[in-house]
């Protein structure tokens, strides 16, 4: 929005020219949904404490967890009015990749709004039935998936590059819609699943977000992504700074999110941050880099298949609790160790998904 602000001035004053760089943009994005975060976050507390939304615990679920029940809940709402706000303030609004993101932020939101309502104001456990919850993600990703094909405007749109394989770039043709939907979906539920402890889901959130930032303006820049050998992608560095307002209102949240958490992020948050990531692998090409920077994500979303597939095949499980999580917890492992040491993991798949860009 304010871009054709500064455009506008610029005929008077010619500084207004730096609002066309999307590297400054992106830093004034970042710390709008920064600053919003963190003036908001008491407000939006002191509001759920008086409605009472709070969380609401597992039964069956680690004793030390049991204290944590009323912590207020649905704080995700602070995340996506943060990006929301930061996003419509510095991003170019012509620009169709910032349209479908907020699109899936806001689809994904509401979805996971429900799911919170349903818990915690009808105090019904199950929340939103998991199929209608499922029914309605691959409705909204499949909009996407179907509008990002058809609208596609260049070749690199639409191929899939391949980590460590330089001249491996297939065309998926159709095919790009079936994995842009499980991509999207995928992601969401992943990072749904390592939603809970304080704070666990959204540092890596906002570390893959940092390196889609960068990934994205290396897209969307000719020369870099002639240098790295990825798809150039007119318009793609626009996402820098739904990227970085991500980052900002992630580090925002984290402040009240850090063990002992004051607030939880809840279903609105978790869901919709994890399609935004999936999305943005998508638009940028980087589905498998996805799986690599996100391997937190992964590891507990397969940890929980593995837990279920074996209950039900023979009647014993793997671990002591899923997702995995939990089963350092019943192990002895204090919570914040288990936190901290997933970050670092986080971080190290990270830097290794972004120097799979070189070694190609």
């Amino acid at each position: 929005m304010l871009v054709y602000l500064a455009e506008y001035l610029t005929q008077f004053y010619t500084g207004f020219n730096v609002f066309s760089y999307v590297t400054f943009r992106a830093i004034l994005g970042l710390l709008t949904a920064l600053s919003f975060s963190l003036w908001w976050g008491p407000k939006l507390i002191q509001k759920l404490q008086l409605l009472q939304i709070g969380q609401v615990v597992r039964n069956d679920g680690p004793e030390s967890h049991f204290s944590k029940r009323g912590t207020p809940t649905m704080g995700g709402l602070l995340i996506l009015a943060g990006i929301f706000l930061s996003v419509l303030l510095w991003g170019d609004l012509d620009n169709r990749y910032v349209w479908v993101t907020l699109f899936v932020l806001a689809a994904f939101g509401l979805i996971g709004f429900m799911d919170d309502y349903r818990k915690v104001i009808r105090k019904d456990p199950k929340g939103l039935v998991a199929r209608w919850k499922y029914f309605w993600q691959s409705v909204s990703a499949l909009v996407v998936a179907v509008y990002l094909y058809y609208t596609a405007g260049v070749a690199g749109e639409t191929q899939l590059v391949v980590p460590f394989f330089k001249d491996v770039m297939p065309q998926l043709g159709a095919v790009f819609m079936v994995l842009a939907y499980f991509t999207i979906v995928g992601s969401s539920n992943a990072v749904n699943l390592t939603d809970g402890l304080d704070g666990l889901a959204i540092t890596p959130t906002v570390m893959v977000a940092a390196a889609f930032a960068l990934i994205a303006y290396l897209s969307g820049h000719a020369q870099f992504a002639a240098y790295l050998n990825i798809p150039h992608l007119p318009g793609a560095s626009e996402l820098v700074i739904v990227c970085t307002a991500i980052v900002g209102a992630g580090l925002g949240f984290l402040w009240f999110n850090t063990y002992p958490a004051q607030v939880f992020m809840g279903d609105v948050g978790s869901l919709s941050l994890g399609a935004a990531l999936g999305t943005i692998a998508v638009l940028v090409r980087q589905e498998i880099l996805l799986v690599i920077m996100g391997g937190v994500f992964v590891m507990e979303t397969v940890s929980v298949i593995l837990q279920v597939g074996s209950y039900k095949l023979r009647g014993q499980r793997i671990f002591r609790m899923a997702p995995i999580h939990h089963h350092y917890e019943l192990k002895g492992w204090p919570e914040p160790r288990v936190i901290v040491r997933f970050w670092i993991i986080s971080l190290f798949l990270v830097l290794l998904g972004l120097a799979t860009l070189k070694l190609r």
